[in-house]
């Protein structure tokens, strides 16, 4: 078995549980009657989870980390728009432009993780 298993089901689980509220909200917007709103967040957490298992860090064990997470954190940001969309506009949700500043812990793994790549993890003299 593969000592790495925990890392892989890391990966995939949060990633998921990221998008999950995409899938959620959709599904609340289908019983309110707003099909366009529920279809595109459908697709969303589709497109999202095809992108968690495409861009996963065993299938590309030289890339670097912020390589693999752009895609995610840039279908993040589309999701947090398309949800500002379908609820109105933020100013209506209660946000500002300082608002902004409250996702920035969510940028620490490009600092924290940054240049490391899957194949620095698995290196014998680091075990």
């Amino acid at each position: 078995m593969n000592a790495r298993n925990g890392e892989k089901l890391g990966w995939i689980g949060g990633w998921l549980g990221g998008f999950l509220w995409v899938a959620i909200l959709a599904v609340v917007f289908l019983f309110q009657g707003r099909t366009v709103a529920a279809i595109t967040g459908v697709c969303l957490a589709g497109i999202a989870t095809g992108v968690i298992f495409r861009v996963a860090p065993w299938r590309f064990p030289d890339a670097p980390y912020w390589k693999l997470l752009l895609p995610l954190y840039v279908l993040l940001a589309i999701s947090a728009a398309w949800a500002f969309l379908a609820f109105g506009t933020p100013r209506e949700a209660g946000l500002s432009w300082w608002s902004l500043f409250m996702i920035l812990p969510l940028l620490t793994p490009f600092g924290s993780l940054g240049r490391r790549r899957w194949i620095d993890g698995d290196l014998p003299e680091k075990r």
